[in-house]
């Protein structure tokens, strides 16, 4: 019984702290990713542009984000997914929203919804990132290697630091030179 409360608990002790505005990283943000001359200060930064993707704006959409990420943390995907629907219906222009619906569908290898809801990630906020990485996993996993290898290269032209997709274009240059092990 507690360990069903616990997360309607932590979701009210939360909600003080919900955005009265949406918080846009700044480009300022952005230029210090680019600019990062080692690993740790880049994933600093971007640390801090993902806290601001989280915030939609909306006090009822950020709870309701909150218990989703809350849902998937349980294993509860059917139900994160759920929640999910409900913030992009309230919120349509949420990126983050829209790119954690996209993590579920990836991890459900629905590759179709997870291509719609990064495109849709990637209309609201361009330099996302976390969307052009999965968009290039996706492509990858559909065969379309030259078409991943853009993805992930966009990925790095805004966090170029960016471990995953450092490593995911090497390996897909190597496979394209014929030079793959």
């Amino acid at each position: 019984m507690i360990k069903q409360l616990l997360p309607a608990l932590l979701l009210f002790s939360l909600a003080p702290l919900a955005p009265l505005a949406q918080a846009f990283p700044s480009d300022e943000m952005f230029e210090k990713l680019k600019a990062a001359e080692d690993e740790a200060i880049a994933a600093d930064v971007a640390d801090d542009i993902w806290a601001s993707w989280l915030e939609s704006g909306s006090p009822s959409a950020d709870l309701v984000m909150r218990r989703a990420a809350e849902a998937l943390a349980y294993g509860e995907t059917e139900l994160a997914r759920d929640l999910l629907d409900r913030v992009i219906l309230m919120r349509p222009d949420f990126a983050e929203a829209w790119h954690r619906r996209a993590g579920i569908f990836l991890s459900e290898e629905n590759y179709s919804e997870a291509l719609r809801d990064l495109n849709q990630t990637l209309e609201a906020e361009p330099r996302h990132f976390g969307a052009w990485l999965g968009m290039g996993f996706v492509l990858e996993q559909l065969g379309g290697e030259a078409e991943a290898l853009d993805s992930y290269r966009e990925a790095l032209k805004i966090y170029p630091l960016m471990p995953q997709a450092k490593a995911a274009e090497a390996r897909l240059t190597l496979k394209a030179e014929g030079l793959e092990l």
